[in-house]
């Protein structure tokens, strides 16, 4: 599964890059820069995506991915009670932090709070204890879940993202890990999304997302600031279009200030938005053909996809011809079900389109005279050409 959707990631990402040249972007002050289509998982545009940046308190979306998947995975509760140990109270005195107090008890819902709302580097290493024991083990965590999912140009050395050689990430990686967060825990999720103040130990901290009073759409994500790293925000909207549930990302990373990187951010979701649009082309389940089989129970399986199928395109694009599907060679049973089988070949304003084709159904083999009729049955089709 998780193959085929990679390929299907890589047929996109090649045509999206193609239709990003067609509509320009706009020019934006930052350092580095990427807008993601988390419906699609297209990148719609980018900037120094690659660049290897210090990626400062935006290193807290994948701590709260941990405390979220260890809530799902009910090693953690979100009314279960932390002591606050003496060494996530002394941290960096100066930061950001929610003001815990040593020795007293909070709840990973208030740390969660404390960690997305204020962006505190103290809830950040309660949180590491609560999960792992201690911060280094979490940090073996962090870095283990992020070449899971794959974001080759990360590595965590804490779980707050205070400067650290070992602490560094990329605008593409963050926006791979942003688009986790939100869809694998959706629910999670949402409970802290448009949060705009939290107040904890008499203290009310705003948050420091602008985006969420500029923009009803605007349901996330994460600040972040450090000197060396400039201004970063990673920006969500939600705005149903179409029967569709489309989310864009975007990731502002060296702003010059609070309010270049808000701007910027707001300035590039509002163009992916305008300029571009997500349809499905296939729903789950769907049959998009049905292809012969050999030496099987049954001659015929049906061919589609085991999830939607998205597209984002700029919002002139034609569908071009009919799609047409190939297979690299007869089809032999035994066939599992959502096994990839074949490719569908479609064209969409004039530039190519390859995804992958999975089985909708099992097929078991036939018995002995089954398949010896098949075998000879295929080995006369082959020999007519």
């Amino acid at each position: 599964m998780k193959t085929l959707i990679l390929g299907l990631w890589i047929a996109l990402g090649c045509v999206s890059g193609a239709w990003a040249q067609a509509v320009p972007a706009p020019a934006l002050a930052a350092k580095a820069w990427l807008l993601l289509d988390a419906t699609s998982g297209q990148v719609i545009a980018e900037q120094n995506a690659d660049v290897r940046i210090e990626p400062a308190s935006l290193t807290k979306i994948m701590t709260a991915y941990l405390v979220f998947k260890a809530i799902k995975d009910h090693r953690l509760s979100k009314q279960q009670t932390v002591t606050v140990s003496k060494r996530a109270w002394s941290v960096a005195p100066g930061s950001s932090k929610m003001f815990l107090m040593p020795g007293t008890k909070v709840t990973v819902d208030q740390l969660l709070n404390g960690l997305l709302v204020q962006s505190g580097n103290d809830a950040a290493v309660a949180l590491a204890e609560a999960t792992s024991g201690n911060v280094e083990g979490f940090v073996v965590q962090m870095n283990r879940e992020a070449q899971a999912m794959g974001l080759h140009a990360t590595h965590f050395a804490n779980p707050n993202g205070l400067p650290n050689p070992g602490t560094y990430s990329s605008a593409r990686d963050l926006s791979v890990l942003a688009r986790h967060l939100i869809q694998d825990f959706p629910t999670l999720y949402k409970g802290y999304d448009t949060t705009r103040q939290f107040t904890y130990n008499k203290i009310t901290q705003i948050n420091r997302n602008r985006l969420l009073w500029l923009d009803p759409s605007v349901d996330g994500l994460k600040t972040g600031h450090t000197e060396s790293a400039g201004y970063c925000l990673i920006g969500s909207a939600l705005r149903p279009e179409g029967g569709v549930q489309r989310r864009l990302i975007s990731v502002v990373l060296g702003a010059a200030s609070n309010q270049a990187r808000t701007q910027e951010s707001l300035t590039l979701l509002n163009w992916g938005f305008q300029n571009f649009e997500t349809v499905r082309l296939y729903s789950k389940g769907q049959v998009v053909t049905t292809s012969r089989v050999w030496k099987g129970r049954q001659n015929q399986v049906k061919l589609g996809f085991d999830h939607d199928v998205f597209l984002t395109l700029p919002r002139s694009a034609k569908i071009g011809s009919v799609p047409t599907v190939s297979t690299p060679g007869p089809l032999i049973a035994p066939l599992e079900l959502h096994e990839p089988v074949a490719t569908l070949h479609a064209k969409i304003d004039g530039k190519s389109l390859k995804l992958p084709l999975v089985t909708l159904d099992g097929v078991d083999q036939a018995g002995f005279l089954g398949r010896a009729w098949d075998s000879v049955a295929l080995w006369v089709n082959q020999a007519r050409g």
